[in-house]
C-alpha cells in the first residue's frame, strides 16, 4: 500500500480532496479530515526520502505519531490523521532495516517506487522487462556509436 501510495503522482490520484478520499476508501483508509494538499506534501517528502533526499523531512512532520502497546506486548504506532498508518508503515521499513528496499525507479522518464526484493539490494528498475530493458538498450547504444 506504501508502493501504491508513493505512486500516486503519475496520475495525480490526489489532485483534488474528493479523488484523495476516494483513493484512501479504495484501500480502507480512514479519510476523515483528510485534504490533498497535506497528502501530495507528504507522499513527495516520502517519495524524497526514498530517493535519500530529505530536504523536505518537516512535511512528515504534518502527521503526528503515537507508540501504544499492542495486545501482544509489542507496541504499535497510531495516529489521528488519515495518513498515519502510511507514514508508519515508513517507520516501520526503517525500524526493520528495510527502508533502503523501497527504491525510485532509475529511468528518468518512469521514476515509479517499487520494493527491491534482490538479495543483495541492487534492483534498479520497477520492472527488469520495460525501464531496465530500455535503460540496458540505451546504454548498448551509447556504447556503439560511431
Amino acid at each position: 500500500m506504501l508502493v501504491d501510495f508513493l505512486n500516486t503522482f503519475d496520475e495525480e490520484e490526489l489532485a483534488t480532496d474528493a479523488a484523495a478520499r476516494a483513493w484512501f476508501r479504495a484501500r480502507g483508509l480512514p479519510t476523515r479530515g483528510l485534504s490533498a494538499e497535506e497528502a501530495r506534501r507528504v507522499r513527495d517528502a516520502l517519495r524524497s526520502a526514498s530517493d535519500g533526499d530529505c530536504r523536505h523531512p518537516g512535511d512528515l512532520a504534518l502527521v503526528p505519531l503515537c507508540v501504544v502497546p499492542s495486545e501482544d506486548g509489542g507496541l504499535d504506532l497510531t495516529s489521528g490523521s488519515p495518513l498515519g498508518p502510511l507514514v508508519a508503515m515508513a517507520v516501520r521499513l526503517a525500524f526493520e532495516g528495510r527502508w533502503e528496499r523501497l527504491k525510485l525507479c532509475d529511468l528518468d522518464s518512469c521514476r515509479y517506487a517499487f520494493f527491491d526484493e534482490s538479495r543483495n539490494r541492487s534492483a534498479r528498475w520497477c520492472s527488469m522487462a520495460s525501464c531496465g530493458n530500455v535503460a540496458k538498450s540505451r546504454a548498448f547504444r551509447e556504447r556503439h556509436r560511431g
